[in-house]
């Protein structure tokens, strides 16, 4: 290959413009340039649309399951209200009535002194200390009144 130019090519070419078998390194680096940046954009993307999860992460389990299926549809839908209700679901403390009312629930059932089952726990078993002072269910013992026969 000669390096001659052709007769019709400007005598001043840009800096940007490679002779025939030369490596463009322009087209190199922005290349690396464009994988990089659109890895950039989409990590950040994805950060901020987890950004509810990680909010609620430390909140309550059921509130954090509703914030993550909110983000997952937001995220497959492209319907933003979703994620938007996601993130007001995740900065709002729900209360806690599960807890107290659990407590309040065991609570009678140690004063009654019951065995019952819980929904996918299986019957309860007794600890020892407890089935101790658990009171055992035998027919009261009734004094025998004697009977006289006034005959």
């Amino acid at each position: 290959m000669t390096d001659q130019l052709h007769p019709m090519t400007p005598h001043h070419m840009p800096f940007y413009m490679v002779k025939p078998g030369e490596t463009d390194v322009l087209m190199i680096v922005m290349g690396i340039f464009l994988i990089l940046a659109l890895l950039g954009v989409g990590n950040i993307y994805l950060r901020l649309h987890s950004l509810p999860e990680r909010m609620a992460h430390k909140s309550q389990k059921m509130q954090f399951e509703i914030v993550a299926v909110l983000g997952l549809l937001a995220l497959f839908t492209h319907i933003h209200l979703f994620w938007i209700a996601a993130l007001l679901l995740a900065l709002v403390d729900l209360p806690d009535f599960g807890t107290p009312m659990r407590s309040i629930a065991e609570s009678v059932e140690k004063i009654a002194g019951a065995q019952t089952t819980d929904a996918g726990r299986g019957a309860r078993e007794l600890k020892p200390s407890q089935a101790a002072m658990t009171p055992e269910k035998t027919e009261p013992s009734v004094p025998k009144k004697e009977i006289h026969s006034h005959a």
